[in-house]
């Protein structure tokens, strides 16, 4: 839960509270706002609406998208010690957050299709191909973010790593004789 605190005077503070964290909510509309601008950038350079709509909802899901594998693989980090009833506690809040995230994708990449769907002419390509690119760019990118977050962690052991045992070459099986008919 994100929190705003406006000073009204030196004894007052008046506080406003929204879902989610501020820096998740300027993410979403950098990813919106990019998303406009591409579209609008294609719209003006190729004058094809189609085109312009499907790359400008596939940069916006593909913004969200990644930003939606960090938050997840965040979460799945706190997965690891389930024995105590606060760990479940919070698996259940993670599990929450995912399922909304999960429902937003999901949306947003619908509602990618029925625009791209509404704004194109008939056709296999335009009615069947095309609404499905931003929602697999959007699957593709939260992959992406969910392997990102990933990489910068670092795992500690206790000591150095142990070489590994040397094994010995295999001898080769003795030659069978074979019967002589003489």
């Amino acid at each position: 839960m994100g929190r705003i605190e406006k000073k009204l005077s030196d004894s007052t503070t008046k506080y406003y509270w929204y879902p989610g964290e501020k820096q998740e909510w300027i993410r979403a509309a950098v990813a919106v706002g990019v998303g406009a601008a591409v579209a609008a950038l294609l719209m003006l350079m190729t004058h094809n609406s189609v085109a312009a709509v499907v790359v400008g909802t596939s940069a916006t899901l593909a913004m969200a998208g990644f930003n939606f594998g960090r938050r997840d693989s965040k979460a799945l980090a706190g997965f690891l010690g389930m024995a105590d009833k606060a760990a479940r506690r919070a698996a259940i809040g993670h599990t929450g957050r995912a399922a909304w995230r999960g429902l937003v994708m999901g949306v947003g990449s619908a509602a990618a299709a029925v625009l791209v769907i509404n704004l194109s002419p008939e056709g296999w390509l335009y009615d069947w191909l095309l609404p499905v690119v931003p929602a697999v760019v959007c699957a593709i990118a939260r992959q992406i973010g969910l392997v990102w977050e990933k990489l910068g962690t670092t795992v500690s052991t206790k000591g150095p790593a142990a070489e590994p045992a040397k094994a010995e070459p295999a001898k080769a099986p003795p030659p069978k004789a074979v019967p002589s008919d003489g």
